[in-house]
Parts: structure tokens; C-alpha cells; sequence
């Protein structure tokens, strides 16, 4: 029998506007109810998280929080195998990445307390002149006010936590509107944390009936803090909408670029690059998706890139064998199916994969050549398929990877420390791998999207200080 999922709100009063089935991305199969937030379970958030946010006398202490925090963090591990096989049911990514994805979340929930436990203000030289005599001035940090997050379906627990962690770590109250094909690992983060010792005014979550209620949410002037991970499209224009004063931090997708010259270690790179590009079906913001290869190696790259797919276990994500799962949605798998296709028909060789095994699994993909101006060479594809292309002059290979209106990871591969550096210098990108895959990350480094792939840093401790304010105290004394 499925769950039901009540309004996640502190004011449990009010009613629901309507019910979200949430269903198996694999099989379609029923999993949970959720109820749906209208305009009246809006208002009642913000105004609890506000009314939180202004009564400083009940903010929580440091110390408390961080017993909050250990309490949820030992929760998660004795939980941690439910998580991961709740997490890949109802979002797709398999099984043995899920359980990963599960420890990531345990490290951040720990990330936040180290964070809490070093957080502090600095002073500023006074006295250093007649103006600044007989001062002492310092600053301290305060949490910057109510968070809205609105998150993504493909990390379905770790990005919750990325989101709501940092922001309760800092103290703000937060509201959290989960992808509504992955909401489950959001409300279970929640439940475990009230279990914690959390009041449930500091954390509320909504799943909403439409997008004018997501858009009552985002750009209420009470919300100090809005932090949005999904498409480019819907974030930046919920930018455009906020209200004056609410800071915001952006996270949408890349295409992510990798330069292999001649001299690459091919038999150390190319696991890592089909991983990167192939991991949880392409479904990732800086998955490898365009590989530009020095011309004398670019076909063998290309070759060994489909084999190494080719050999990929595609199917249940619930099976620890799998190693590829399916796609979110049927019109994803349809989409990517034809993007393919008018690449193939526009001049591109497909070496692997090219058709949909099923309304929900699309094999790994490898193009070799595909024209500069198909939709898998200048847009996000978002699933499992790697553009190979063929350079003669690294410059021109930089060229093509600087021409797109994005920026985030890249990578390149070589022996030569020259040649990285030279990459390093030239591409744009927020980061650059040498040697690995664009999707490296770990949850303390910066990560970000530039251009129009995002706006500010992520990362949680990054996260963590862009949910804070910092006040200035000046002291005035005869004897200083």
C-alpha cells in the first residue's frame, strides 16, 4: 500500500488544495500521495516563518542546534538503507549511486555542524587613525532571514540538504518546495529532523498545486533568502520576479566540456569520462557532454568511450547491478530520442546506444562529429549521451568550448602540465578538472554556474556564509 504525505506546514489546520501521485520513475508505479499546497497554505508558511524569523528572543541557540543537527545525522545512518532505496525508487538513479548519494548527505549534515562550531565574525582595525580613535569595532553573524528553496529532482536527498542544511545551520527558517517527481526524500530529511528536536516552524515543506502559488511563494517580500537549483529558464525568471531586497543564489546546468589531447592516459581517463557522462542517465548539471579529442586520437577516444557504455547495466534502478537507470519522465526519454536522431540525420556516426529501450531507459550514447550546431552540441542534453569531436589546434577546441552562453566544470586530459595550465588559463568555466571528469564534486568546494548556467556559489559552506548577515558593532571608550 502506498504512503499519503499531509501538508508538510506547521499550521496543520489547513486544508490541502488537491493530491500528487508520486510514481516510480522506472515503472510508473505508485508510490506515495502527497498533498498539494494552495495560496492559504502559502500565506500560513510565510507568515510562521516570518513571524520565527522576527521574534529574535526564540531564535534558536548555536548550541542547541548543533544537538539538532548530530541527533539527525545519527538518524540518517541507522536509516541510511531506506533512504537510498526510497531515494532510487522514486527518482531513477541506481541503487549503488543512491547509497553514495545517502553517505554525501550524512558528510553535509556534518559539514553544517563544523560550520556552526567555527562561525564567527571578524574585527576591524580601528584606532588607526584620529577618526577611529578610542574605537573598538567587530562583527558578528546573523542568520539573514526566511529561505525559500525551490530543488531539483536528481539528487533528490543530498540537494535538500545542500538547501535547507546550511540555511537552518545559520538559523534561518526555511521553506522548501521539492521537485514534485522526487518530494518523498525531501519530507523523510524533514520528519528526521523534527525527530531530531527541530520545531516544525523552523523547516516547512510544499509541494504546490500550480505555478502562480510556486510564484506567491518565491517572491514574497518576506523571503530574505531564495535559493533555486533547476532549469535556466524557470530560475532566471524567477529572478526577474523577486522582491526588491531578497538575495538569491542560482543553480541550473552546463554543457559540460573535456579537451583530450594526444598525450592523454587514454586507459585511466575514459572509465572516468564514461561515468561522468553516463552516471544517473546524463541526468546531472555537469555530466560530460561534449569531448573535444586531438584529431589522431579523437576516433579511438570516441570508440572506447561506446564500449565502455555499451557494457553499462541499464534498467531498475532498485537492482544493485544497474548501473544506469531510467530518465525522470517518458517525455524526457522521447526528447533525448530526438535530439539524437536530427544529430544523426544532420551528419553525426552513432557509435553506441541511439535508441530508447523503453518509455523510460535510453541506452548510452556516443556521437562521433556531430554538426557544431545540432541541439546535443549547443544545449544541455540532461541524459546519457557524449558528443565526441575531432580538433586539430587545442586553441580552436577551446574555441568551441567557449562559444555557448554557459559556463560551469570542464575538464582536460594530458600528461602535460603545460597544456592543463593552458586550458586552465583559457576556458571559461567556474572550474576545471584536470585528468578527471566535469561532475567531480565534493559538498565543501565551490561550485558554480556562470554566465547562464547560474548566479553565486554553492557548495555548502559557501551556501552556509550567503545565508548570513554580518553586523558591525562600534564601541566608543575613554580608555581604549
Amino acid at each position: 500500500m502506498s504512503k499519503h504525505y499531509p501538508l508538510m506546514i506547521a499550521d496543520q489546520q489547513i486544508a490541502a488544495a488537491g493530491l500528487l501521485e508520486v510514481k516510480a520513475a522506472f515503472d510508473a508505479e505508485l508510490i506515495a500521495s502527497v498533498d498539494t499546497a494552495g495560496p492559504a497554505a502559502v500565506e500560513s508558511a510565510l507568515e510562521t516563518a516570518d513571524a520565527l524569523f522576527k521574534n529574535k528572543q526564540d531564535w534558536l541557540p548555536v548550541a542547541r542546534r548543533i544537538e539538532i543537527f548530530e541527533s539527525a545525522a545519527e538518524i540518517m545512518l541507522q536509516s541510511a538503507e531506506e533512504l537510498a532505496l526510497n531515494a532510487a525508487q522514486e527518482g531513477g538513479k541506481p541503487l549503488l549511486d543512491s547509497r553514495i548519494e545517502v553517505t554525501r548527505a550524512i558528510d553535509g549534515i556534518k559539514n553544517c555542524i563544523e560550520l556552526m562550531r567555527n562561525n564567527h565574525g571578524e574585527e576591524i582595525p580601528m584606532s588607526i587613525n584620529a577618526s577611529s580613535a578610542n574605537r573598538l569595532a567587530m562583527t558578528r553573524r546573523e542568520p539573514i532571514g526566511v529561505v525559500v528553496a525551490v530543488s531539483a529532482f536528481n539528487h533528490p536527498l543530498n540537494l535538500i540538504v545542500h538547501q535547507i542544511g546550511p540555511a537552518l545551520a545559520a538559523g534561518c527558517p526555511v521553506i522548501i518546495k521539492p521537485a514534485e517527481d522526487t518530494p518523498l526524500s525531501c519530507f523523510d530529511l524533514i520528519n528526521i529532523f523534527r525527530e531530531a528536536g527541530l520545531p516544525a516552524e523552523y523547516c516547512q515543506a510544499l509541494v504546490v498545486s500550480d505555478l502562480t502559488v510556486a510564484t506567491q511563494l518565491v517572491t514574497d517580500p518576506r523571503v530574505g533568502f531564495f535559493s533555486f537549483i533547476g532549469s535556466a529558464k524557470v530560475g532566471w525568471m524567477l529572478r526577474s520576479q523577486l522582491a526588491a531586497g531578497t538575495r538569491c543564489a542560482l543553480e541550473h546546468g552546463g554543457v559540460a566540456p573535456v579537451i583530450i589531447a594526444a598525450d592523454a592516459d587514454l586507459d585511466d581517463v575514459l572509465p572516468l569520462l564514461a561515468k561522468g557522462g553516463f552516471y544517473h542517465a546524463g541526468q546531472v548539471c555537469v555530466s560530460v557532454q561534449r569531448v573535444f579529442a586531438e584529431a589522431s586520437v579523437a576516433r579511438e577516444v570516441a570508440q572506447r568511450l561506446a564500449e565502455l557504455g555499451n557494457n553499462m547495466t541499464i534498467g531498475d534502478p532498485m537492482l544493485a547491478s544497474t548501473e544506469i537507470g531510467p530518465l525522470i519522465r517518458p517525455q524526457e526519454t522521447r526528447r533525448i530520442s530526438d535530439w539524437v536522431n536530427e544529430a544523426i540525420s544532420e551528419g553525426a556516426e552513432c557509435l553506441a546506444g541511439g535508441k530508447a529501450i523503453s518509455d523510460s531507459c535510453y541506452p548510452a550514447t556516443v556521437l562521433y562529429q556531430p554538426d557544431r550546431s545540432s541541439k546535443v552540441s549547443v544545449n544541455e542534453i540532461f541524459g546519457p549521451v557524449i558528443a565526441v569531436y575531432a580538433y586539430e589546434d587545442i586553441n580552436d577546441a577551446i574555441a568551441q568550448a567557449n562559444a555557448l552562453p554557459f559556463a560551469f566544470q570542464a575538464a582536460v586530459c594530458t600528461s602535460n602540465i603545460d597544456t592543463a595550465m593552458h586550458v586552465y588559463k583559457n576556458i571559461n568555466a567556474s572550474a576545471l578538472m584536470i585528468n578527471d571528469h566535469t561532475a567531480f564534486r565534493v559538498d565543501w568546494m565551490p561550485f558554480a554556474g556562470l554566465k547562464q548556467s547560474g548566479l553565486g556559489v554553492g557548495g555548502i559552506p559557501h551556501t552556509f556564509r550567503d545565508m548570513q548577515t554580518e553586523k558591525l558593532l562600534v564601541l566608543r571608550s575613554k580608555n581604549l
